[in-house]
Formats: structure tokens, C-alpha cells, sequence
């Protein structure tokens, strides 16, 4: 037998004993908590539906009959309007990775104009409102441009804007406000959104709470029908990679800051309506709570991932949390504590379910 044969039956009888088991590269299955994370990340808005039934069916028996009266629930909605409209615009502007902090004080400055203009410097009603919402859109071109083509940090812009906005806001008002008898008579145009449509058992809703659903039906599907959704998306998920796809980030980052613009606008008339009156001190710092609502409605603050369903169920939180615990005698330092634990709970889960893309 030569050697080559010797090789051969040597090799077979090594062979023979050998592990015959097929290698296997199948996942191994999922935990419990694993699916829950995975679950979770593809939807966002799971988290503050939990969180809203759970709090009504708290209140439910910490408040009694009282937190679901129907005129109480319609005050909810209406506490929330603002909230839920700025949240709108705020959402669009931290899905591309980015913050607004000037929301709050773009909205003041836009009823401002509203409000001079029309009652204090006698223009038509209809263009003082047209400037109104003009004004917006320029502010939130403003930061736009210094995001996208200055290329500066959103926080640092929309810090330094909210400044200039609210400087603005003393400079054009003379830090007066324009009364609501004297807009009834001269602009009712701007107290349109107070208007109500009255159900039974002194439930109500006002007009500024149905342009604030259309509002969000409108974003959603621009976010998700359109091709400058799905760039908004793709931008705050990773920019250079939707560059190199070919997505004009820069005109994207340009539009969303301008758009949340005009959504301010929008709620600068429904603050009209909703205060009575054209105020400098009316609500600047609604911008926080509009970050809050867009934080607890599970849009992350990284980008790429959320919804406006999130936003408005986080808007509805923050009122049925508040409007809850004061029917249930909670003092109002405890009240913003609870407010303050749901942001960071939130903030956490989110660190939790971004884990699943690490």
C-alpha cells in the first residue's frame, strides 16, 4: 500500500470519532424583557398610553367623580391645547437630533403683532393677522439658517434666539397688553379660536382644541407621506448617511425650524383666544412644557425616532397629571415634582429602548 492510500484510510479513521453536529447560527430566543425592549422601539407611543390610562384610573379614585365631569375633562383638553400645538412643532425640531428652546417666546412675539398691529396701530385685521403668522415663519427661518448653513448647535442658537425673540417681544409691545374688549372691537378675527361648541352636561370644546387635532392630522402626514418626512426621519437618524443617500440636509433642517415657525404662529392665535388678550408675559415658557410633552410622548431626544400621536399623548399626560392631582388636593410643588419624575422616567426608558439599534 503506498503512502498516499495510508494517508487516506489514517484521515477516514480520525474522521470517524469526530463531533457530527451541524453548526447552528439561529438567534437564541428572546427574553421576556428582550421582546418588551424590542416591542417598545417599534412603538414609540406604547409607553405614554400606559402611562395615560394608568394615571386616569388613579384619578379615577383619588379625585372621584369629579375628574371625569364632563366639563373637567373638556378643561383638560382645553389646558392642553397650547402645549399640544407647540408640542407639534417641537417634535418636528427634535426629530432631526435638534431642540427648539424658543418656541415659547416665538409664539408670544407672533400674538404681539397680531395684537399691535390691529388694535394699537389701526391696520386691517386680516393683514395684521397675515403678519402675525409672517413673523413666526421669519423666526423660525432665522434659526434654521443658523442650524443648517451657519452650522451652530441647536441649543446654543434657540438659547441666543429665545433672548432676541423675547427682547422683541418688550420692544414691540411697550410691555402693554392689549385688552380683550378692545380686540373684540377692533380684530374678533383673533379670538376665533375661543370660539365653543357647547355639548351636554357642560362639556365643551373649543375651536383652538379642533385646529390643534387638524394641525396634528396635517404633520402626521407630512411625516409619514411625504418625501420630506422621510427625510426629517433619516436626518435625525444620521445625517451624514442621508447625505450620502443624496437628502439635501441642509434645506431639511431649513424647513422643519421654519415650519415649527409657523405652527408657533398658529399658536400664538389660539393663545389670543385662549387668554383673552395679547400679553408680553403671556406663557413664554410654554416651551418647556412642550419639550416635557414631546420627551414623556416618546420621541427621542436623539433623533430618528417618534411620533405626533406620542407628542399629543404626551400633552394629555402632563394635563390629566396636573388637573388629577389638583382635584385631588395635591399642592402645586408637587404637582411639577410628579411632572419633573415622568421627564426623567421617560428620558430613562428611551436610553433603554436605543439600546435594542447599539
Amino acid at each position: 500500500m503506498d503512502d498516499d492510500a495510508r494517508g487516506s484510510m489514517t484521515a477516514e479513521q480520525g474522521l470517524a470519532g469526530a463531533d457530527q453536529s451541524v453548526a447552528s447560527f439561529e438567534e437564541e430566543t428572546a427574553t421576556l424583557v428582550r421582546r418588551l425592549q424590542h416591542f417598545l422601539h417599534e412603538f414609540p407611543t406604547a409607553v405614554p398610553f400606559i402611562v395615560l390610562i394608568i394615571g386616569i384610573l388613579i384619578f379615577s379614585f383619588t379625585a372621584g367623580g369629579r375628574f371625569f365631569a364632563p366639563f373637567n375633562l373638556s378643561l383638560v383638553l382645553q389646558q392642553v391645547t397650547i402645549i399640544g400645538i407647540l408640542g407639534i412643532a417641537q417634535t418636528l425640531v427634535i426629530l432631526t437630533a435638534g431642540i427648539d428652546l424658543s418656541v415659547g417666546v416665538i409664539m408670544v412675539l407672533s400674538s404681539i403683532v397680531m395684537g399691535r398691529l390691529a388694535v394699537v396701530w389701526g391696520w386691517p385685521p386680516d393683514i395684521a393677522f397675515a403678519l402675525g403668522f409672517v413673523t413666526g415663519i421669519v423666526c423660525g427661518l432665522i434659526n434654521g439658517v443658523l442650524v443648517a448653513i451657519i452650522k451652530l448647535p441647536p441649543f446654543i442658537v434657540t438659547l441666543g434666539t429665545w433672548s432676541i425673540f423675547g427682547s422683541m417681544i418688550i420692544y414691540v409691545s411697550h410691555s402693554e397688553t392689549i385688552r380683550d374688549q378692545d380686540i373684540t372691537q377692533k380684530a374678533p378675527i383673533l379670538h376665533w379660536t375661543a370660539h365653543r361648541i357647547i355639548f351636554g352636561h357642560g362639556a365643551l370644546i373649543t375651536y383652538g382644541s379642533i385646529l390643534m387635532i387638524l394641525i396634528a392630522v396635517a404633520v402626521w402626514y407630512i411625516l409619514n407621506r411625504t418625501a420630506f418626512g422621510r427625510h426629517v426621519y433619516a436626518t435625525g437618524d444620521d445625517p451624514e448617511a442621508a447625505r450620502l443617500t443624496g437628502i439635501n440636509t441642509a434645506a431639511t433642517l431649513v424647513g422643519v425650524y421654519t415650519l415649527a415657525g409657523f405652527i408657533c404662529a398658529i399658536a400664538a392665535w389660539v393663545l389670543i383666544g385662549r387668554i383673552g388678550a395679547a400679553s408680553p408675559l403671556g406663557n413664554q415658557t410654554a416651551n418647556l412644557d412642550a419639550i416635557t410633552a414631546v420627551v414623556i410622548g416618546g420621541t427621542s431626544l436623539f433623533g430618528g425616532r417618534g411620533s405626533l400621536v406620542g407628542t399629543l399623548f404626551g400633552a394629555l399626560i402632563v394635563g390629566v397629571f396636573r388637573n388629577g392631582l389638583a382635584l385631588s388636593g395635591v399642592d402645586v410643588l408637587w404637582q411639577e415634582f410628579t411632572v419633573g419624575i415622568l421627564i426623567i422616567l421617560a428620558v430613562t426608558i428611551d436610553q433603554w429602548i436605543r439600546r435594542i439599534s447599539a
